[in-house]
């Protein structure tokens, strides 16, 4: 198991990719700690992790919020002993707008939640992996920052933001073992997909598969990945697989987008 003996803290654990990460690290041999305002789905994860004979444990947690922050870190070290691992998944959009047109409290907040809450988190969760000797940041990106889609601009600007921190964050911890990259999400089949496969084909008039077609088509697989497909990208960045890969982008998106 690639990451046995490891404890890694996830934020954004309310869904989707989130969930998969936290349920694959955990079957992978990782103590996981997950993070997300809303427990419901996080529970369930708790409980499906322990009958697979995982350990897992859930904190409800803003990461605007420096006390929230502080008492899920005091949770992973109370828990387990320390951290090694940390993927930064928080999630927030301000809708779909062009960039001037955002409204500013939605972007401030996307900004938030993406760049300042994944900073707030990292600056808790170091002092315990220089303790620990070792250990791995990820940070989550989203295609739209390579290949730009209109309506997209504020979410991508705080996305864009992470992937300057995580150039930092590997250049400022490298000597103390600890490394940080970012994995750069494409379309993922999902619930929120599935939605948005609905919504288009209801405008168009034509079928939810068309809609689908029309993505899969852009990329040399064929098909939107999946949130549970592309989970293991993360783990393999946090694991000591990737132990020389530092300051790297890994796009993961079918080969949409080709750098």
């Amino acid at each position: 198991m690639i990451l046995s003996d490891e404890v890694v803290v996830i934020t954004g654990v309310g869904a989707g990719l989130g969930v998969h990460l936290a349920t694959r690290a955990a079957a992978e041999g990782a103590k996981v700690v997950m993070a997300a305002r809303s427990t419901d789905v996080m529970d369930q994860a708790v409980k499906e992790i322990a009958a697979a004979g995982g350990d897992a444990v859930a904190v409800s947690c803003d990461v605007r919020r420096p006390e929230d922050v502080q008492r899920l870190v005091s949770t992973a070290v109370d828990r387990f002993g320390r951290i090694t691992g940390l993927v930064n998944s928080a999630y927030a959009h301000p809708g779909f707008h062009d960039l001037l047109d955002t409204p500013d409290k939605q972007l401030r907040r996307t900004m938030d939640v993406i760049l300042y809450g994944t900073l707030e988190v990292s600056r808790a969760c170091v002092p315990h992996m220089k303790a620990a000797g070792h250990g791995s940041i990820v940070n989550i990106g989203t295609m739209t920052t390579r290949k730009p889609m209109r309506g997209e601009g504020g979410y991508a600007l705080a996305k864009a933001a992470l992937t300057s921190a995580t150039h930092f964050l590997a250049l400022e911890l490298g000597e103390h073992n600890i490394r940080a990259n970012q994995a750069i999400m494409g379309w993922l089949d999902g619930p929120g997909v599935r939605y948005y496969l609905k919504m288009t084909a209801e405008q168009r008039g034509i079928t939810e598969d068309e809609v689908y077609r029309e993505i899969a088509s852009r990329n040399p697989l064929d098909r939107i990945p999946t949130s549970a497909a592309c989970a293991g990208s993360v783990l393999f960045l946090l694991s000591s697989l990737s132990s020389e890969v530092t300051g790297a982008t890994l796009d993961v998106n079918g080969g949409e987008y080709m750098p």
